[in-house]
């Protein structure tokens, strides 16, 4: 029921009138509030307005719902103003309305992820522009004489840069002719974000197996309707090309496309392959884009002037004017996962919004999440399969690689084994990478005299050691100090111990056995951002380093022409948690990164060190029996009734004081009621019993699949112990973290 916001948010202000309408506020309410239409003011539902909040202004949208008779409008706030840009679509309200429902958000805070680029809600002004007109200057010199020849050649209006570069002559050139006549100066639409894609710009590059997938999945966007479709291929099989016909056939039909990517700021092979294929790139949405960037995008896609738009998972939320498929590569990343303030996931989200828009969507990756290979299973996805490689590439030959029988030297954790490898690797000319899934230098630094382990001071977690910035540093809060050069407990020198590899230590490493090779460590946290990332990998793939030594940054779907060896420093790191995804995520992580070697058709090598070589993920990456693996880990969460067949919530209660967030919990968990089908474990501290200084106690909520979590969990919050003092809940429906 809409709230009388003249009640919340103080006096009125004295304008005429003329009905009343719901809007939707970026706040933690569980719903719309009632504000007064002034007259002469037009709005209908899903038209962005601006509305006062106490004493502050802010942008809200006109939500569903009939006028409430019983309130008088004269009592109310009026809307201050109605932004002109087109409104949410009905579509999109459903869409927000069920996120919000689905993981117990509030709907301001769904909506405001739609209308996340406020300086784009205004139309952008015109540009100035010239228009020739004829005649000649008084005195013609060479400069000029290219600037006219240009202008009488194509006769389209310019822009005075646009046209000074053309012509490669100084501003003043041109401001020269301007004065004498010669040009008229008239006012131009502004240039779009991104040029036009062209969906036969170029003849697709498929053929066999990719061929007949693409067919497949051409003719489920050409009938339109809802369709769910998994491309399950190989990595190097072509599934980037199957679904471009995808997106070809979408924008045949005039629609617009979103492509859902984990990493879209650094992967910029993959815009360059889009534009080769459509003759532009697509729009970008992510967060290192500029402010000016994202308006423009934004506006662009509500006003239907953007048909592509390739981005991170916030891209979801993007109010498209004509949304006709959507593609989500990598759908297995855990990376769609968002968890902050709204915890969602845009892989499950994307398939509601595609089902609500009555829409196709196309899932893409060479290692499924197990809900899709279930779901394709069940027949609620349609699943297309490409079991071999694109052209004469072959798949890497897999080899584990026992550390029990083949350890590192002392000091060392590259086996024997895996230096002859990138040796040989060295000699032919080619490239080997190095993956091991842990930043920095070092997980953990003591003092070998008195024990003292480095511990943040805000989190329940061990300070890593990053040697090239000579800090150590938390990854938890980001809280970091200059490495000591003595313990602070004991106050000895020289005798503080690094414990455990990250990346930069395994470069430590390799410079000492290859000092001559072209080195480059790829890690998320080294200093230049996405600019230098890119850079990086551009380098790569052109050949101009011999060794590549990352973080999972690196198994997000890059191509690299000359990448023969891939080895696996630390296979068993993913396996010691508690996380019932372990297996699966290993299983993908492993399969992602040693897909990256030869997929240029050269022969490829795949090396995995590890501890547990009879682990039936170990087993299942180097007999390439993916089938089998999946059957295994899809019958074990059957058994116990874990997600795709059960239900999992997770609530995260913090405090100052560990006292605080204990008693909490345990109130809650006295509230849940007693429901047939749901069960609730703890609380119990966090794995993470300290973050940012808050004490943290987990309570975990499993139900069967058919189970209304969402009435459970309700029940249990209005039930449970009102929050007060420093008290926070953290609600995650379909939890994929368990720290």
């Amino acid at each position: 029921m809409d709230t009388d916001s003249s009640d919340l948010f103080g006096p009125l202000l004295d304008k005429p009138v003329a009905a009343v309408v719901p809007v939707l506020v970026p706040l933690p309410v569980p719903g719309p509030y009632s504000y007064a239409v002034p007259e002469g003011l037009t709005v209908v539902p899903g038209s962005v307005v601006q509305v006062p909040v106490g004493p502050r202004q802010m942008i809200g949208v006109v939500w569903d719902g009939a006028d409430d008779s019983t309130l008088d409008p004269k009592k109310l706030r009026p809307i201050t103003l109605a932004f002109d840009c087109p409104p949410l679509s009905k579509e999109m309200r459903d869409f927000v309305d069920w996120v919000s429902a689905y993981t117990l958000s509030p709907p301001g805070f769904v909506a405001r992820m739609a209308i996340r680029a406020p300086a784009a809600l205004d139309p952008e002004p015109m540009v100035e522009g010239l228009r020739f007109v004829g005649g000649e200057p008084a005195r013609l010199t060479p400069a000029r004489t290219r600037v006219l020849d240009l202008a009488k050649e194509q006769e389209a209006p310019w822009t005075r840069s646009g046209l000074a570069h053309a012509a490669g002559v100084s501003l003043s050139v041109v401001d020269g002719l301007i004065k004498q006549g010669v040009f008229d100066t008239i006012f131009l639409p502004p240039p779009p974000v991104v040029a036009r894609p062209d969906p036969d710009y170029t003849a697709p590059r498929i053929e066999g197996p990719q061929k007949g997938a693409a067919e497949e999945i051409v003719a489920s966007v050409s009938a339109g309707g809802f369709a769910a479709s998994l491309i399950d291929g190989v990595t190097g099989s072509g599934k980037t090309e199957v679904y471009f016909e995808a997106i070809a056939q979408a924008l045949r039909q005039d629609k617009q496309v979103l492509i859902l990517l984990p990493e879209i700021a650094l992967t910029s092979s993959f815009l360059d392959r889009f534009e080769q294929r459509f003759g532009a790139k697509p729009a970008e949405w992510h967060s290192d884009l500029s402010p000016r960037i994202r308006e423009k995008v934004w506006r662009g896609v509500v006003t239907g002037e953007v048909r592509v738009v390739a981005g991170a998972r916030s891209a979801l939320f993007l109010p498209f004017e004509d949304l006709g498929l959507i593609v989500i590569d990598e759908e297995h990343d855990p990376a769609y996962k968002q968890e902050d303030r709204v915890f969602y996931n845009a892989r499950d989200m994307a398939v509601v919004r595609a089902r609500i828009g009555d829409f196709p969507i196309v899932l893409v990756s060479a290692t499924p999440s197990v809900e899709s290979q279930v779901n394709g299973l069940s027949g609620r996805y349609t699943t297309v399969h490409l079991p071999t490689r694109f052209g004469d590439a072959a798949l890497p030959d897999l080899h584990l690689v026992d550390m029990r029988r083949h350890p590192p030297e002392r000091g060392g954790f590259l086996s024997p084994i895996l230096l002859r490898g990138m040796k040989k690797a060295l000699e032919r000319g080619e490239q080997s990478l190095l993956f091991l899934n842990r930043r920095g230098y070092a997980p953990l630094t003591l003092c070998r005299v008195c024990g003292h382990r480095f511990q943040c001071p805000q989190c329940s977690s061990w300070l890593v050691e990053h040697r090239f910035r000579n800090q150590i540093q938390c990854h938890q809060c980001g809280y970091h100090e200059h490495t000591p050069e003595a313990c602070p407990e004991c106050g000895t020198f020289d005798h503080l111990v690094a414990c455990g590899p990250g990346v930069e230590r395994i470069a430590e490493e390799v410079e000492k056995h290859f000092p001559e090779a072209r080195t480059i460590v790829m890690s998320s946290d080294l200093l230049g951002g996405v600019k230098r990332l890119r850079m990086e990998l551009d380098a790569i793939a052109k050949g101009d380093v011999d060794i590549v030594i990352g973080t999972q940054l690196v198994a997000k779907g890059h191509n690299f022409p000359l990448m023969t060896l891939v080895g696996i420093v630390d296979a068993d790191l993913g396996l010691s948690n508690g996380d019932p995804r372990a297996a699966e995520r290993t299983f993908q992580l492993l399969s992602q990164v040693t897909g990256r070697a030869g997929r240029t058709g050269l022969k490829s090598h795949g090396l995995i060190q590890t501890f547990q070589p009879q682990h039936p993920v170990m087993q299942a990456i180097v007999s390439g029996d993916a089938g089998a693996f999946y059957e295994r880990e899809i019958a074990e969460r059957e058994k116990a009734i874990l997600p795709p067949f059960g239900r999992l919530a997770s609530l995260i209660v913090s405090a100052d004081t560990r006292a605080d967030a204990e008693t909490h919990a345990r109130g809650l968990r006295a509230a849940a009621p007693r429901v047939t089908g749901i069960s609730v474990l703890g609380p119990a501290e966090a794995p993470l019993a300290l973050v940012r200084g808050r004490h943290r106690f987990r309570l975990l909520v499993h139900g069967r699949r058919n189970s209304d979590m969402q009435a459970f969990l309700k029940a249990m919050m209005s039930a449970g112990p009102k929050v007060r003092g420093t008290v926070q809940i953290q609600l995650d429906i379909d939890p994929q973290s368990f720290l």
